[in-house]
Formats: structure tokens, sequence, C-alpha cells
């Protein structure tokens, strides 16, 4: 909780300490818009989570701890997307023709069974297999952390039977 500093307080010390975020912000990312786009998720994420501030802390390294932790967990997100096509171009590469086709039905079969898993299971796994971490579908979904981890869990095992029939 905020203690006994008001939301307007808390805003106020944001907003004061915000302009140092962006050299921050140029120096992770090397690029103006990217950075642009940082300093503003940070903001964001800095607002909504005010109940973990704690208050006497230092509140610019707060804030830079948010924006490093937003660069790092989309850096790795980017990563691991462009190991998926990296991988998927070196396929598409080796397979001939009879291959594609085959690969062409097994992928609709994919994603006719994603499509089909009920939707309890369907959202946290299409989150999942875009890219985003457990912490980050708990939080797009507001359900709690174990919960998503175990939808998660049963979406793979119910994708895995229709696949492999």
């Amino acid at each position: 909780m905020l203690n006994n500093m008001s939301t307007q307080e808390f805003n106020t010390i944001v907003v004061a300490n915000a302009d140092g975020l962006k050299p921050f912000a140029i120096t992770l990312t090397r690029d103006h818009e990217a950075a642009q786009d940082l300093y503003q998720e940070t903001l964001f994420k800095a607002i909504a989570h005010k109940d973990k501030y704690q208050p006497g802390t230092n509140i610019r390294a707060w804030l830079c701890t948010i924006m490093r932790n937003i660069f790092i967990n989309d850096y790795r997100r980017n990563e691991r997307k462009h190991q998926i096509i990296d991988t998927l171009r070196y396929v598409e590469h080796q397979n001939s023709y009879s291959l594609n086709a085959e690969r062409n039905v097994r992928l609709k079969e994919i994603h006719s069974a994603i499509h089909n898993l009920p939707i309890i299971f369907k959202n946290a796994c299409v989150l999942y297999l875009q890219g985003y971490k457990y912490n980050e579908i708990a939080l797009a979904l507001d359900e709690p952390l174990g919960t998503i981890k175990s939808r998660i869990h049963f979406a793979r095992k119910l994708l895995q039977k229709q696949v492999d029939r």
C-alpha cells in the first residue's frame, strides 16, 4: 500500500523524477522511438503498481528497475520470436515440396486443435505461444499465477492428445 502517501503525492514524485529516465531509456534501446515507448510503458507500470512502492525509498532507482525489467522482458520475448522465425526458415529451407504439404497439413491440425481448446485454456495458451511469460499472462487475464500455469499445462496436454491422434 501507499501507507501515508496519497496518490497525488505519489504521482508528483514520479513526474518529478520522470525526466531522468529518458537518458537511461536511450542507453538501453539505442533508438529514440523505442526509448520513448519504453519510457511511457515505465511510467504506466509505475503508476499502475504504485502500491508496490515503499515511501521513503529511492524513487529513481525504483523507476529505473521497472524500466530495466521491461526492457529485459521485451528483449527476451523478441529473442524467442527470432529463434522461432529462424527455426521455421531453416525447416522451410530443408523441406522438399512433399514435406511442405505434410507440414502444412500438420500446421492446420495444430491451429485447429488450438482453436478447439476450451476458452478457459485457449486464452492463456495463445498468449503463452505468442511469447508472453506466465506472470504477464496472469496480469493480462487478471488470474492468479498458479491458475495460469495450470491452464497452460492442461492446454498442452489437450493439444498433445489432439495432435497425436
